[in-house]
């Protein structure tokens, strides 16, 4: 097998409360609770119920609309003393209909007064395509139409928003390899993270690999593979059913939500587990005191059922032999 360039973890999974020191110097929390998919009258009581298991990480996103509950319920954990606002690392994201550099500090700010916080930890781009502008309270969804403001300029913007305090990270999220590199040329202002698609049937060796060579925190907005949700909405399979995943998890007394979680810790990358229920959000959390084998991390990395189509071109296999190749077949940029 070829060598290729694989950094270690960015943080100390020894540490009973491991965090990630970001480019920006800041420092995040490795594990935490997700908001996607929360109805309404939900959100808010799952996240009180998040602080009281011990998450202080929360991932949090406009488009989702629940930021008025979630803000809520911040403020009774403020109000109440459950923990204060320093104690916690609050990610928001733009959304695709809010890229114009005039519309970016509005809708950073209405983010802000939405959740009753005067700062973001981290801020990325949700996604790296511009829809037309449609109202900070109507975020575009359904017949949404391309804009014409180029990502840079979007990036240009959050930038600012930097510089006047309103974020202290700024990212993106679902980028691929090639437009990481294409920002990480431009920008002023390096992408602190890049949150992606990530689990054990679909592990992007070569898009984690190059973040984190250049210290861009990857995070893993899917890290179970979606669970029931993606196989009820797009019949995907589930590696939580994988009998691998099954048999590594009865050897170390876990579940195998658990060991889904430890395999991306240990591959480098930050997760992003979401669960309503108390007992899950405990377990979720209760993966810092096992750890897999080689063996079983390279059982588990087999199961990757990424195949990239792209063989005209691609050069993939260009890479070996170099510090830029991210994986045992080169580096793959359309990851």
């Amino acid at each position: 097998m070829s060598s290729f360039t694989k950094p270690s973890p960015n943080y100390d999974l020894f540490s009973p409360s491991p965090v990630y020191t970001l480019n920006s110097g800041h420092t995040m929390p490795v594990i935490a609770y997700g908001t996607f998919r929360s109805a309404p009258g939900e959100v808010g009581p799952a996240v009180i119920e998040a602080i009281k298991a011990g998450y202080r990480h929360f991932d949090l996103a406009h488009v989702y609309g629940n930021e008025q509950e979630i803000g809520v319920a911040l403020k009774q954990a403020f109000d109440e003393g459950m923990v204060t606002r320093e104690e916690l690392f609050i990610t928001g994201k733009l959304w695709n209909s809010d890229h114009d550099v005039d519309v970016v500090p509005r809708a950073a700010v209405h983010s802000l007064m939405n959740l009753q916080l005067e700062y973001f930890d981290l801020y990325l781009i949700h996604f790296p395509v511009c829809w037309k502008h449609t109202g900070l309270s109507t975020p575009s969804f359904g017949a949404s139409e391309f804009g014409d403001t180029p990502l840079i300029d979007t990036w240009r913007a959050m930038e600012g928003l930097v510089e006047r305090g309103v974020c202290r990270s700024i990212g993106v999220s679902n980028y691929p390899l090639l437009l990481m590199h294409d920002l990480t040329t431009q920008a002023k202002i390096q992408p602190a993270c890049n949150q992606i698609e990530a689990h054990a049937y679909y592990q992007r060796a070569s898009l984690v690999n190059y973040c984190l060579s250049r210290n861009i925190c990857v995070t893993a907005h899917t890290p179970l593979g979606g669970g029931a949700a993606n196989e009820e909405t797009w019949s995907t399979p589930s590696p939580l059913k994988d009998p691998v995943i099954i048999e590594i998890a009865n050897a170390h007394e876990k579940s195998p939500a658990q060991v889904l979680l430890r395999l991306l810790l240990q591959l480098g990358i930050v997760i992003l587990p979401k669960s309503v229920k108390p007992h899950r959000m405990a377990e979720n959390l209760n993966v810092l005191d096992f750890s897999l084998s080689e063996e079983e991390m390279k059982k588990i990395e087999a199961l990757d059922k990424y195949v990239s189509y792209k063989t005209n071109p691609n050069p993939l296999g260009a890479f070996l032999g170099g510090k830029d190749a991210y994986c045992a077949e080169g580096t793959d940029i359309f990851d």
